[in-house]
């Protein structure tokens, strides 16, 4: 293990619900209810792919800009003070940290969101890098952010394998693994009819950070061999020295067991 690649909604963060009421809001104020399919398809969007796709979905006048500007606006509150942590994930990233793993977070958030929530909760100086989706082309369903935190994290391709990567979403449980990285799938009731084929996918499944995998323990150097004595044999004593100078001829014996 080299790095891990954390997910935040779903998978760091408790926070899915809070999308869930925002989609329900955010529809209802237009008088849509919302489809039974919509949040499983922006799910793995980045937040202007998700704008994009409910424009053209739903036939909004607005441009992608104030349809982002207005969902920051509605979820900020809950970002910036009820948004809690998932159950030991911050004794888990405590406990990587102190081994050395290099940490790395990959969300569709834009920073303006995962800042706040991070800084609350005093878990941002524990990540050597925080990527959103709005870096890369694609959202997560495709690999290019893990790639992307990789990169950061200074982790070559040919190490991609020692990277573990924490995710609660089926879209991007398979982006990861095509990226060629380890994958843990993270369950959340909000993507929990995906869960059976989540584990299928993915290399690991946890319920919480308590069943996550730590790196191996280095084992303590083995003891320096002791000479034994053979039965009735007295303890060695240091002779007293002698006057007498050693021969530049004399060679001391090796020591060998008997």
């Amino acid at each position: 293990m080299k790095a891990c690649i954390f997910d935040l909604d779903g998978t760091l963060l408790d926070s899915l619900r809070v999308w869930e009421q925002l989609d329900i809001a955010f529809l209802g104020k237009r008088e849509i209810t919302v489809p039974a399919d919509y949040a499983d398809t922006i799910a793995a969007l980045s937040i202007r792919e998700a704008a994009v796709y409910t424009i053209q979905r739903f036939g909004f006048p607005e441009d992608p800009d104030t349809l982002i500007a207005e969902w920051k606006a509605m979820a900020l509150h809950a970002y910036s003070h009820t948004v809690m942590l998932k159950p030991y994930a911050k004794d888990y990233l405590l406990k990587l940290k102190t081994n050395h793993i290099k940490l790395a977070i990959a969300t569709s958030l834009p920073h303006t969101l995962s800042a706040p929530v991070l800084d609350r909760h005093g878990i941002t100086p524990l990540f050597d890098t925080i990527c959103s989706a709005d870096e890369t082309p694609y959202g997560k369903n495709h690999p290019d952010i893990y790639i992307l935190a990789a990169t950061r994290l200074g982790i070559p391709s040919q190490h991609y394998h020692e990277i573990i990567v924490f995710e609660d979403i089926l879209q991007a449980v398979r982006s990861a693994k095509k990226a060629g990285m380890t994958v843990y799938g993270v369950y959340d009731e909000t993507s929990a009819k995906h869960w059976e084929t989540v584990k299928q996918v993915a290399d690991g499944a946890i319920h919480n950070f308590r069943e996550a995998p730590l790196p191996p323990t280095p084992l303590p150097p083995a003891p320096l061999p002791s000479a034994t004595l053979p039965p009735g044999e007295p303890p060695f004593t240091q002779k007293p020295p002698s006057d007498t100078k050693r021969s530049s001829n004399t060679q001391c014996k090796p020591w060998s067991p008997t």
